[in-house]
């Protein structure tokens, strides 16, 4: 189970979060909050972040709502100066913010990818920066990258999403190379999630028929968050929450092409429901939704409140050792089943 560590840790810590209005942002935002920490609170303008603020806030810690749109570079940057302004030194800052589209590439508009790419890629990359803007002078902070199991394994129907979130998996492994070369005492860590029940699945924008739904296993955003806050508490190279996150990655580095054909079989029905799209739909793409922003999704009857966050090395190990074991077994097997054949010939 992931735990939260004691809040004397975080206690009067500035720590920046996107994407804060709704889903893993807000979850994580509020925990903070409960834990001690100076919340800066970032998303496009609208009453849920207000909101998401105000919760922040009711956990008894100072929190800031700034309205930016982290597609904007400059925004961002501003964004990152008031913060310091207003709540003091940044400590820690957390890139969460994402877009995404349900779709098959045939149908998706180059527009939608440019914003699903600035907002998901884009949005990360500004805000890696404004973080490395504040605290390289002081040489010390960390920037936590959420990801996703998909920065590893792409899968039907969100190709936009998973291409932004592969290229940010690339990037940060670039600056965190440089930042080895560097001798910095900045640390740079990534949460690669699982399939997290948020508003995104009534929001999203979709071109399919069925209203989408993520793939189980689902779990609560407040099952992310806790992940999140280990991860800016504990940096390691990644973190990896939930068996199936270490399963798919772990999964296609193995078996790519098997993969390929079971994603194609499962993936698209899995990702839809048997309730057909809302032709009203609103969407989040290009606008913010009033009237939506939660923590949680629609689907909370099957979200898990449980799930292990292994860090990277661990995971790898663990494989190592499982695929081992498998092999030598197997090897048992085979050899057995050669020698049985030769005494009855």
């Amino acid at each position: 189970m992931v735990q939260l560590v004691h809040h004397s840790e975080l206690s009067g810590r500035t720590v920046v979060v996107t994407g804060a209005s709704a889903g893993v942002g807000r979850a994580t935002a509020v925990a903070l909050a409960g834990m001690g920490a100076k919340v800066c609170l970032i998303a496009r303008q609208s009453q849920g972040l207000l909101d998401a603020t105000a919760e922040a806030e009711s956990r008894g810690a100072n929190a800031i709502a700034i309205a930016a749109d982290v597609a904007d570079a400059s925004a961002v940057f501003a964004a990152a100066a008031e913060c310091e302004r207003r709540l003091g030194a940044i400590d820690v800052w957390i890139n969460n913010a994402m877009a995404t589209v349900f779709s098959p590439v045939a149908e998706i508009t180059p527009e939608e990818v440019q914003r699903v790419t600035e907002v998901t890629y884009l949005g990360c990359v500004h805000g890696t920066m404004a973080a490395l803007g504040v605290m390289r002078p002081r040489n010390r902070g960390v920037i936590v990258q959420v990801g996703s199991a998909l920065a590893y394994r792409g899968i039907p129907l969100q190709a936009a999403y998973c291409g932004a979130k592969h290229a940010i998996r690339g990037f940060t492994d670039s600056l965190r190379a440089e930042l080895i070369h560097e001798d910095s005492k900045i640390a740079l860590t990534t949460v690669h999630l699982p399939a997290v029940d948020t508003p995104q699945f009534d929001w999203a924008r979709t071109h399919m028929d069925a209203q989408p739904r993520p793939v189980a296993p689902v779990y609560r955003a407040e099952v992310a968050a806790a992940a999140i806050v280990r991860a800016a508490l504990r940096p390691k190279r990644e973190y990896w929450l939930g068996n199936r996150t270490s399963l798919i990655i772990l999964g296609n580095i193995v078996a790519p092409s098997m993969l390929d054909r079971l994603l194609a079989w499962t993936a698209v029905e899995a990702q839809q429901t048997d309730r057909p799209a809302n032709p009203n739909r609103k969407d989040n793409l290009f606008t913010s939704v009033e009237g939506m922003h939660r923590t949680n999704g629609s689907f909370g009857i099957e979200a898990g409140a449980d799930a292990i966050a292994v860090s990277e090395p661990r995971a790898r190990i663990a494989a190592i050792i499982g695929g081992a074991l498998i092999a030598a077994v197997l090897g048992a097997l085979i050899g057995r089943a050669r020698r049985h054949r030769r005494i009855w010939r």
